[in-house]
């Protein structure tokens, strides 16, 4: 689903000027969906492949995982402009540690999946709320200052979070299966899609609907690649899955900084 974002004109009133603003955040193209989903395929597998194989645990998991998720976000936020290397590098691990708040809520924790789902769901609709209080708008092609970056990755942390809670509550809870879970998703993402393109769903809105429901789709994936046969997934593991994955990612980041498809410089009106 490309959304695309408006261009301001280059001529208008007399008491106004355009100014050439560059974004902190890619073009949505068909390389961020690949991308974003391959990303919260590896949030899932590489999670449980540092919890479980390397027998790091949760909670020193949890605190390596943040630790590196702060190093990113200084990074990208020191970026002047979107970095394919230094965002997506912040997407992948934000989307493990996404994984980790819920999984330390609800297995250390004990706290319910549906709980972790409606909470979660609650973080994310007050984070737009004050968003787009404060700036108008919550389109990320206006993601071009540090106070909007920062609304940007609450964001996205909250619908990491809240993809690992909900796909595991149908998965799990539900039983519906991690490869009915997937069907599912995909099938919501391609309504969502179908809605936009041929129903003028508002694309700021079929965006973020659409970016939701693809975490709990790469969170189901990834259980039904990593996870044994005997618990009804593919039997890769989640080692195999995780280096799959992460090596897919980074040949199509590789080949957005060489041809940069997916920069984004913007007009914006500001007073002369």
């Amino acid at each position: 689903m490309a959304v695309s974002h408006p261009r301001t004109p280059s001529t208008g009133p007399s008491h106004t000027r355009v100014a050439r603003v560059i974004s902190k955040v890619p073009e949505i193209t068909i390389f961020f969906w690949v991308i974003k989903i391959l990303a919260t395929t590896v949030g899932e597998t590489a999670a449980d492949f540092l919890n479980e194989t390397l027998k790091l645990g949760l909670t020193n998991t949890t605190y390596v995982m943040t630790a590196l998720l702060i190093v990113a976000l200084v990074c990208q936020f020191r970026a002047p402009r979107y970095v394919p290397g230094v965002y997506w590098s912040t997407v992948v691990i934000i989307s493990v540690v996404g994984t980790l708040i819920t999984d330390k809520l609800v297995d250390d924790l004990g706290v319910a999946l549906q709980t972790t789902t409606i909470a979660f769901s609650i973080a994310l609709a007050v984070t737009f709320a004050v968003w787009y209080a404060s700036e108008k708008t919550l389109s990320i092609h206006s993601v071009y200052t540090a106070k909007r970056e920062a609304f940007y990755w609450a964001a996205i942390l909250f619908t990491f979070a809240l993809g690992t809670a909900s796909g595991d509550y149908l998965a799990e809870r539900l039983n519906l299966g991690y490869g009915r879970s997937a069907l599912l998703f995909a099938a919501l993402i391609g309504v969502v899609a179908t809605a936009w393109k041929y129903f003028r769903l508002n694309p700021v809105l079929a965006f973020w609907a659409a970016y939701i429901l693809t975490r709990p789709l790469g969170a189901s994936l990834g259980d039904e690649m990593s996870q044994k046969r005997a618990d009804g997934g593919i039997g890769l593991g989640t080692v195999g899955t995780t280096f799959l994955f992460l090596g897919t990612i980074l040949a199509v980041v590789v080949y957005l900084s060489i041809t940069r498809k997916d920069q984004v410089v913007l007009e914006e009106p500001v007073a002369a």
